[in-house]
């Protein structure tokens, strides 16, 4: 028989660097989680992952166990590692900060394909592509389907 599910959290962790100080402390405790297990389990699965920020889906269920899903890095932060920015911008379309190529942006995209609610990878591209700008980040060079970035940007 199936458990029965009480709930769920979402918060997003360093790999390998979970402790039971905030966030993750207080997070769990309120739902009435072992904090150090999911401590253990989580620094366990992620050690390959050291210091990336991490989202995690956290299953509660009635019993006060729990199973949680680690999904891949936001693409905010894999660009910002890609052009070693500490934040975005603060007025991102006047103030640029970087800029990524078209190439980079696919790696990004195909890492992320999973967690995105695209069917191709153009789809997803276009959704990192999107979050580079709004970041203050420039996509230089061509897009693979054929319109050039100067355009969009100029409607």
């Amino acid at each position: 028989m199936a458990k029965e599910i009480q709930g769920y959290l979402k918060i997003q962790v360093k790999g390998g660097q979970a402790n039971p100080a905030p966030p993750v402390g207080p997070a769990l405790g309120s739902k009435g989680l072992n904090i150090m297990e999911f401590c253990k389990r989580f620094n366990a699965e992620t050690q390959d992952q050291n210091g990336k920020l991490l989202p995690v889906l956290i299953t509660i269920y009635k019993d006060k166990s729990f199973d949680f899903v680690i999904k891949t890095p936001p693409a905010a932060a894999q660009l910002m590692e890609i052009i070693k920015a500490k934040s975005g911008s603060a007025q991102p379309n006047r103030n640029k900060i970087g800029s990524v190529t078209w190439d980079q942006v696919r790696s990004i995209a195909e890492n992320k394909m999973k967690d995105l609610n695209a069917f191709t990878v153009e789809a997803s591209m276009r959704m990192v592509a999107g979050t580079a700008r709004s970041m203050g980040i420039t996509v230089t060079g061509d897009a693979p389907w054929g319109e050039s970035v100067s355009k969009s940007e100029d409607n």
